[in-house]
């Protein structure tokens, strides 16, 4: 690939799977979200979409300077890159299982197994790419405050039914 095609690429990689939780999210914002007991700290829903976008950006970006400098997969990018891909997987499955599911306490889980798989990435970009893991460090601040946020809407909202 070109030297400007594969960066596209791997920032646009990380998008795809917020645009497809962005489908699941706003079915779900009316219908459900919106009814539930919110605390008044919480961020407007616009901000969201805003804050998603850029912060994939990043993190894709990141991955591609890895990904450049550590030799691809089969060089010392190999294990950073699997942390990263770990940790994108929980991030799209967070969407479908708070919004999808209605299940703030399993995305909660699924927050914290997120949570360190991406320190996880920030600690192994470090080795191969000073920049990509200072790239992360937005991320990583997001998360907390989401992960704060799902936890305040699980225990706010003790009505809904989980297994």
């Amino acid at each position: 690939m070109s030297d400007y095609v594969r960066p596209l690429a791997m920032i646009l990689l990380p998008n795809l799977g917020g645009f497809v939780g962005g489908f699941i999210t706003r079915r779900n914002i009316k219908t459900w979200y919106e009814g539930l007991k919110l605390p008044s700290w919480r961020p407007p829903n616009k901000v969201f979409p805003i804050a998603w976008t850029a912060l994939y950006s990043s993190m894709g970006f990141a991955s591609y300077l890895v990904w450049r400098d550590g030799e691809g997969f089969g060089g010392d990018a190999a294990t950073p890159l699997a942390w990263y891909t770990a940790q994108l997987a929980l991030n799209w499955a967070w969407t479908p299982l708070f919004f999808g599911l209605h299940s703030p306490k399993w995305a909660f889980v699924n927050i914290v197994f997120m949570w360190g798989a991406i320190v996880g990435t920030i600690y192994t970009f470090h080795g191969v790419n000073e920049t990509a893991a200072y790239l992360l460090l937005p991320y990583l601040g997001w998360v907390s405050f989401a992960s704060a946020l799902n936890y305040r809407i699980w225990r706010d909202n003790p009505s809904i039914k989980e297994e």
